[in-house]
C-alpha cells in the first residue's frame, strides 16, 4: 500500500539529512590525520587551462575566455586582476596561478620588466612607457637594459642569488631593486588596459587570491568612491599597503593617480629613486591624490597561510571569523596545495546550498547546517580543515616558528644544550604555551601562538595539541563573517 505524500517526503528528508551527514564527516576531515609537508604539492586535478597567446597591447582591453568548469563569480567582470613579476621569478611562480587561481578570472594582465610568453600568456613591459634617458642612467635598470637585450641567457649568477631581507629591504638583489620602479607605471598600464574597470586589484606571484571572498568584501563598497585597500604598512610618516599582501584600487582611485602622476612625473622619478620600498611610493603618490588607505588586514596578510596566527589578536582585531582575501609567500606548490583545498571547501559549500534550495518548497522549512553559516571561507574554516589535522605532538627536520625566547639577553628557557622532551616541558609548564622548537643549535623557544610551519632540517617542533583543540573551543564556530 502506497505511503501518503507526506510521509513520501519525509523520507526524501530522511534522505539528505543522511547526504549532508556524510558531507559534513567529509568536511570535519579534509587533511590527513598525519602530517604533511609542504615542500612538494599534491597531486592536482585534472582542469582545463585556456590562455591568450596574442601578443597584449595596453591599447585594449584583454578579456580571456572562461572554461565552462568554472563556476560562476559575478562581480568578476568588473574587475582587472594584475599580476606584477620579474623576468628572475616569472617562468617559476606565475604558470601554477594560470591553471589555479587564475584560471577562471576573465580580466587579468601580467606586468614584468621582461616582455616574455608564460604557459602561453604574454607579459607586459611595464616600463615600456618609461623615459629612456632614466633608464639608461639610472644603476637600478642594469638588470632590466641586460634582459632587453639578450633576455634569460644574460642574466648573472647574482641575478638569482636569494639574499636576506633587511630592514631596507633586498638592496643586494638587483631584481629587487629594479621591483621598486614597478608601483607606479603599473598603475597606467592597468588602467590603459581596462579604463571602465570598477576595481583593479593587484598581486604578486608568490600572492594567493581566494576571490569569493574579495567579491563578497568589495560589495560592501562604492567603486565610484577614491578607495584604496590594503595591509597597513608604515615607514617615517607614510602610511601605504604592502604590495606583496595584494592591494586594491576603486575606479576612481586609479584614475585619480594615474592623471596626478602624469603631472609629476619627474617629481615621482626622484620620490621612487630616494625611497626603497615602491609600495610605499605607491603609498605616497595616493596619499597626495587625495586617496587614503582603508586598514584591510586581516583580509589581506604578509604571511603564508602555514605562518598564519589565527586564532590571536592582531592590531586589536582577531582573525577567526574574518574571511582572507590572500596570503603571501606563498610557493608554487603552496599555491597547488591550498587551491585543491579551497576548491573542495566551496564544492561542498554549493552542493549544501544546492540541497537547501532543492527541498525547501518540498519540505517547507529550511534545513540547518552546521559546518557553515556562510558562503565565504573563514580563517575559522581554514584552521579547522587545513590546519588542525596537520599538526602533531612533535615533528623532527620542521620549523613551527615559536618565536619566544630568541632574544639571548632576555632567554629564560632550560639551559643549552636543551632536549626536546626538556623544551617541551618547559611549554608544558606555561600555562599560555601551545608550541615549543629546539633550534639545530639546542636552544629551546616557544610561543602562544599556533603556526603550521614549514621544513627546516636540524630543527624539532612540537604542538600541546590538547591546548589546541582547548582554544579552537573557545574561539567556537562563526554565526557570520566579520
Amino acid at each position: 500500500m502506497p505511503l501518503p505524500a507526506r510521509y513520501g517526503r519525509w523520507g526524501i528528508l530522511a534522505s539528505v539529512v543522511l547526504i549532508l551527514l556524510i558531507l559534513h564527516f567529509i568536511h570535519a576531515d579534509l587533511g590527513s590525520s598525519t602530517t604533511q609537508d609542504v615542500i612538494e604539492p599534491t597531486p592536482g586535478l585534472k582542469i582545463e587551462t585556456t590562455t591568450n597567446t596574442t601578443s597584449p597591447s595596453p591599447s585594449t582591453a584583454t578579456t580571456d575566455h572562461v572554461p565552462s568548469t568554472c563556476p560562476p563569480l559575478p562581480g568578476m567582470e568588473n574587475i582587472l586582476v594584475v599580476i606584477k613579476t620579474g623576468i628572475t621569478e616569472a617562468q617559476d611562480k606565475v604558470p601554477v596561478h594560470l591553471r589555479t587561481t587564475l584560471r577562471c578570472i576573465p580580466h587579468k594582465i601580467i606586468v614584468s620588466d621582461f616582455e616574455e610568453d608564460i604557459a602561453g600568456v604574454r607579459t607586459y613591459d611595464v616600463f615600456q612607457n618609461v623615459s629612456e634617458s632614466l633608464k639608461q642612467s639610472n644603476i637600478d635598470f642594469a638588470l632590466y637594459n641586460r634582459a632587453r637585450s639578450g633576455g634569460h641567457a644574460a642574466l648573472t649568477s647574482q641575478d638569482r642569488t636569494k639574499v636576506a631581507n633587511g630592514p631596507s629591504g633586498m638592496s643586494d638583489n638587483p631584481g629587487w631593486k629594479l621591483d621598486k620602479w614597478k608601483f607606479l607605471p603599473m598603475i597606467h598600464t592597468a588602467r590603459h588596459v581596462r579604463p571602465d574597470a570598477h576595481w583593479f586589484v593587484f598581486l604578486e606571484a608568490d600572492t594567493y587570491p581566494i576571490w569569493p571572498n574579495l567579491l563578497a568584501w568589495l560589495s560592501s563598497f562604492d567603486s565610484a568612491d577614491r578607495l584604496y585597500l590594503g595591509n597597513q604598512m608604515q615607514i617615517g610618516p607614510n602610511l601605504f599597503a604592502h604590495g606583496g599582501s595584494g592591494f586594491v584600487l576603486s575606479h576612481a582611485a586609479i584614475h585619480a593617480a594615474a592623471d596626478y602622476h602624469t603631472a609629476n612625473v619627474g617629481e615621482w622619478d626622484d620620490t621612487t629613486d630616494r625611497e626603497w620600498a615602491g609600495d610605499c611610493v605607491l603609498g605616497m603618490l595616493l596619499a597626495k591624490a587625495g586617496v587614503g588607505l582603508t586598514w584591510s588586514w586581516p583580509r589581506v596578510t604578509t604571511q603564508s597561510v602555514w605562518e598564519q596566527d589565527m586564532l590571536r589578536d592582531g592590531f586589536g582585531v582577531t582573525p577567526w571569523c574574518h574571511a582572507p582575501f590572500t596570503f603571501h609567500h606563498m610557493t608554487p606548490a603552496d599555491v597547488d596545495r591550498f587551491w585543491e583545498f579551497e576548491q573542495m571547501w566551496f564544492a561542498e559549500v554549493s552542493n549544501l546550498f544546492v540541497l537547501r534550495v532543492s527541498y525547501l518548497d518540498d519540505i517547507g522549512a529550511a534545513l540547518t547546517f552546521s559546518q557553515t553559516n556562510s558562503t565565504q571561507l573563514t580563517y575559522n574554516e581554514i584552521f579547522r580543515n587545513l590546519i588542525r589535522p596537520t599538526l602533531a605532538d612533535h615533528l623532527d627536520n620542521w620549523d613551527n616558528f615559536a618565536p619566544d625566547g630568541d632574544n639571548k639577553e632576555d632567554y629564560k628557557g632550560p639551559k643549552t644544550p636543551a632536549s626536546l622532551p626538556d623544551c617541551a616541558d618547559f611549554c608544558a609548564a606555561d600555562p599560555e604555551c601551545i608550541q615549543y622548537r629546539l633550534t639545530a643549535e639546542s636552544r629551546c623557544t616557544t610561543s602562544k601562538a599556533v603556526l603550521r610551519g614549514k621544513p627546516a632540517p636540524g630543527t624539532k617542533s612540537g604542538t600541546m595539541l590538547w591546548r589546541v583543540d582547548a582554544a579552537v573551543k573557545r574561539m567556537g564556530q562563526c554565526q557570520e563573517v566579520i
